[in-house]
């Protein structure tokens, strides 16, 4: 019988440990220090009053309001017919022959197609990049979109646009002895300032000009950079989320090229995050996007050409599709060479892939049906129903939040929130520090409290030191939206009320 033993200077080495047991003094310190708002305090509260609620317990209001987290479906947004009869045949094939007459000929069609692309179906594991087909499809999408070509090998289908995001960092952000940090917008979504914390980076942030409909402002783009790297950190890279999200700001072209060229300049990898792109409710604005504008200006990343890197990401869970709990999503890469796609792919292998039921909805959502395809007049219908609503509700909020004493808000040019400023009281502000808490969090668990809307403090998103801030959504129903509006304005007028100095 053979025995192991251990080294003498690794046995004398290890006599001391005993072995440490995952608790809340031995997780990962970065796990810790991670906050992401959306799903903070106060949806934790909102959570216990709903526990409350269904234990029968009589709250001052009859039922909650989401407002907080850019989840369509949630707030009862009806889903596509074509999208979902796809997937429903795609999930279970035998219902195109159960029941010939309930899908049109298009959705079978599609469903067969996507059935010959998978081979094994829904229920097989895909390349860890993606369905082929479904990269073709997106690539397709984005050369009509921009007018210049697209390719499938350097699209990467993933669970929802998040999870592009990570993995790019996790391949930008070096971690260990080095600082390397990313410029991020202030307001920002919480993702970036969540996954820098987790990967060991440092959030640069570069702040948008509110009283300019949160714009860019260039000069203090330049000064974030160099007073991070006066400050010893290696910036890598710069966010930018075009619309804006929590402030709704649509980025104009000439916005998107000085960016561009300050990244070519200095050596700035950057991620685009622009799932919002369908929803654009200024009227006569454009999405233009990143990709688009850098093809323009002669930046075409074919291989060997590495002036400017872009990594793009698209989702199924904005737009005028809401599926986020499908979890489709891609990241295009452009002017990222091929060891690093290489790697990329290494990374996507690790999960093995993204699931398949979102990258099929990835496929659709750049890929709806077309003049003359049967399933055509219901889903422009659908889409336009979706969008113009939308539109209104973002007007009604706009109008609604601008009649109550102390608060003003830009209007949302694009995208799906408002992210109004709050004007609050001294006493207000010395309440919420006998709490320990922002005093913007502290606004929105009194409103949470009183009325069941969920609200997420702009302390989440960061904001301008000495302003105070929250985001509300407009995705409740045009009805809803008006009533929550009014019990809303009532709720803020007794807060002032009750917090006057």
């Amino acid at each position: 019988m053979l025995r192991r033993t251990l080294p003498r200077a690794l046995s004398s080495a290890s006599s001391s440990l005993h072995g440490v047991p995952l608790d809340a003094t031995s997780i990962n310190a970065n796990v810790r220090a991670a906050e992401y708002a959306v799903r903070g305090n106060v949806l934790e509260r909102s959570m216990e009053l709903q526990r409350r609620m269904a234990a029968g317990e009589m709250l001052p209001f009859k039922k909650f309001v989401p407002c907080n987290i850019g989840n369509p479906h949630a707030l009862l947004q009806l889903p596509l017919s074509f999208h979902r009869d796809v997937l429903a045949l795609c999930i279970s094939p035998h219902l195109a022959n159960d029941h010939p007459s309930t899908f049109n000929t298009d959705a079978v069609e599609r469903a067969q197609k996507y059935a010959t692309d998978m081979g094994g179906g829904v229920g097989s594991y895909t390349n860890s990049q993606g369905i082929l087909a479904v990269r073709e499809e997106i690539a397709a999408f984005i050369a009509e979109r921009d007018g210049h070509p697209a390719y499938a090998d350097r699209i990467y289908l993933t669970n929802g646009a998040s999870e592009g995001v990570r993995m790019l960092l996790t391949c930008l952000l070096r971690g260990g002895e080095l600082r390397d940090g990313l410029l991020t917008p202030i307001p920002q979504y919480p993702l970036y300032s969540a996954s820098l914390t987790l990967l060991g980076g440092t959030l640069v942030p570069y702040h948008l000009n509110e009283s300019g409909d949160w714009g860019v402002q260039m000069e203090n783009l330049a000064e974030a950079l160099a007073t991070a790297r006066g400050n010893g950190v290696e910036v890598r890279g710069i966010a930018v989320i075009n619309p804006g999200n929590p402030t709704g700001n649509i980025l104009a072209e000439g916005q998107i090229k000085d960016i561009i060229q300050m990244a070519v300049d200095n050596k700035l990898v950057i991620l685009a995050d622009e799932v919002y792109q369908s929803n654009i409710w200024k009227e006569g604005a454009s999405f233009s996007s990143f990709k688009k504008v850098a093809c323009d200006m002669g930046y075409n990343g074919e291989d060997g050409d590495e002036r400017l890197q872009l990594v793009s990401f698209h989702s199924t869970s904005k737009g005028y599709f809401g599926e986020c709990g499908l979890r489709g999503g891609y990241m295009e890469l452009h002017g990222i060479g091929p060891e690093v796609r290489a790697e990329l792919y290494k990374l996507a292998s690790l999960s093995l892939c993204s699931n398949t039921i979102g990258q099929l909805a990835m496929g659709m959502m750049v890929n709806p049906p077309r003049p003359g395809d049967p399933s055509y007049q219901t889903f422009e219908k659908e889409r336009g129903d979706i969008l113009s609503s939308l539109r209104r509700r973002s007007m009604m909020v706009h109008k609604a939040l601008n009649e109550m004493e102390g608060i003003t808000c830009n209007k949302a040019d694009g995208a799906l929130y408002a992210f109004p400023r709050i004007r609050l009281s001294n006493k207000a502000k010395e309440a919420a520090a006998d709490k320990g808490i922002p005093t913007d969090e502290y606004y929105c668990l009194k409103i949470l409290d009183e009325t069941g809307i969920i609200l997420v403090p702009g302390s989440g998103f960061g904001q301008e030191e000495g302003t105070l801030h929250f985001r509300t959504t407009f995705l409740p129903s045009e009805d809803t939206m008006e009533e929550t509006l009014k019990i809303l304005a009532s709720a803020h007028a007794k807060f002032m009320d009750d917090h006057r100095d």
